[in-house]
């Protein structure tokens, strides 16, 4: 039996009611109900109401959930090692983070990339979140000059071409995500409405012909039809969202981590509700209703479709692989070597962060790593357990 989630107090109820009400009215605007995906957009995304625009704390164990880079250096020293010889290679090469959490990420990474001499002509942060903005400012303000230097914030995409690196850590998840269904064979849009006494409900609409395309090209894919009242996620804007991020990247790599799965373990029969998750205070539930703007809302990840939307974007996918694999592909073992030399605490804390990145109930196995390249080969980062025949 599930237990009750903490309650919130009374200004982060208020928070949360100023926020339903945003919602209310725009529902009330929208012809009674509004998707699912621009409901999650609101609850993440509005400005000064949102999970991700507002202050409360995210990560960490005064937050909701934590990170890999918010676990200590080891994943950031991990990646940026193994991303070095690509940033060398292209030469005058950009690092485009999206989604910079607390900067925790680009503090280690900047001082991992200076001591293998592979630093980029400039790091920049896509960070649509004020507060988060700042808490990464901070991060970078403790830096020697020389690395503070080469940080930039940005507020969209590179809009021109460049070369090196877009990294995106539990950034996929968070993507706004359209819910379906199926009643009488047919593909229904599930949407969020208002109940005779103003509560917020769900509802289902017939879906457009964007959301039904999508949903039928899944099934031709997997080879069998979706039975009725089987419900999950899609994203029909991922192939946009893919150009417009990275389509300037002329010569570079994309690498991706999330949570997620090959298409047919995403949508197997006996995951019938779909993988949407709500984070609230280190408990995961179900409830997506409740809390708005105060709990995190993710659905899994489908790479088979990130490999799909990267290929249709002229990019080659480079390798697939969980992240476990990833890490002791990488130098993670050579990383820890250098832990024994810790005092007893410290050490005790690394090799417990080792554990929380590896293990298969811990993130090694739960968590994707993902490389979409264009102009260069960086098969050579998956030299361990590369599952793309599975996609």
């Amino acid at each position: 039996m599930s237990q009750p989630l903490p309650a919130p107090d009374a200004e982060q109820s208020a928070h949360s009611a100023r926020l339903q009400a945003l919602i209310a009215e725009e529902i009330r605007h929208s012809g009674g109900a509004t998707p699912f995906s621009r409901y999650m957009e609101l609850c993440l995304y509005a400005p000064g109401l949102g999970y991700y625009s507002a202050g409360a704390t995210k990560f960490g164990a005064a937050g909701d959930f934590v990170t890999a880079p918010e676990l200590g250096p080891l994943f950031a020293e991990v990646v940026a090692g193994a991303v070095a010889p690509l940033l060398g290679e292209l030469g005058d090469a950009q690092f485009l983070e999206l989604g910079g959490g607390s900067g925790a990420f680009a503090e280690v990474a900047l001082q991992r990339l200076e001591a293998l001499g592979a630093l980029p002509a400039r790091y920049a942060i896509l960070e649509p979140s004020a507060q988060l903005r700042q808490r990464q400012h901070e991060r970078v303000a403790a830096l020697p000059a020389r690395l503070r230097e080469r940080v930039a914030w940005l507020d969209g995409p590179i809009e021109q071409r460049w070369r090196g690196l877009l990294f995106a850590n539990e950034v996929l998840d968070a993507l706004p995500t359209t819910r379906f269904t199926l009643r009488a064979g047919a593909v229904f849009e599930e949407g969020v409405a208002l109940d005779s006494g103003g509560a917020l409900v769900r509802t289902e609409r017939p879906a457009d012909p964007l959301v039904a395309g999508a949903v039928r090209h899944l099934e031709r894919d997997l080879g069998r039809r979706f039975v009725d009242g089987y419900r999950s996620e899609v994203l029909p804007q991922l192939p946009y969202w893919l150009r417009a991020v990275a389509g300037g990247l002329e010569r570079g790599l994309a690498l991706f981590v999330d949570y997620g799965y090959v298409r047919r373990e995403y949508y197997l029969p006996e995951r019938s509700d779909g993988t949407l998750v709500c984070h609230y205070r280190h408990r995961a539930h179900g409830d997506p209703l409740t809390l708005q703007g105060l709990q995190d809302l993710t659905a899994f990840v489908d790479f088979t479709a990130v490999a799909e939307a990267g290929v249709a974007a002229g990019f080659e996918l480079a390798g697939y692989c969980s992240q476990a694999m990833f890490l002791l592909g990488n130098g993670l073992e050579e990383r820890v070597a250098t832990v024994q030399e810790l005092p007893p605490v410290e050490r005790h804390q690394r090799m417990n962060e080792v554990r929380r990145l590896t293990l298969p109930g811990e993130m090694g196995e739960r968590f994707q790593v993902m490389g979409l390249a264009r102009g260069i080969d960086a098969s050579g980062l998956f030299p361990l357990g590369d599952q793309r025949h599975r996609l």
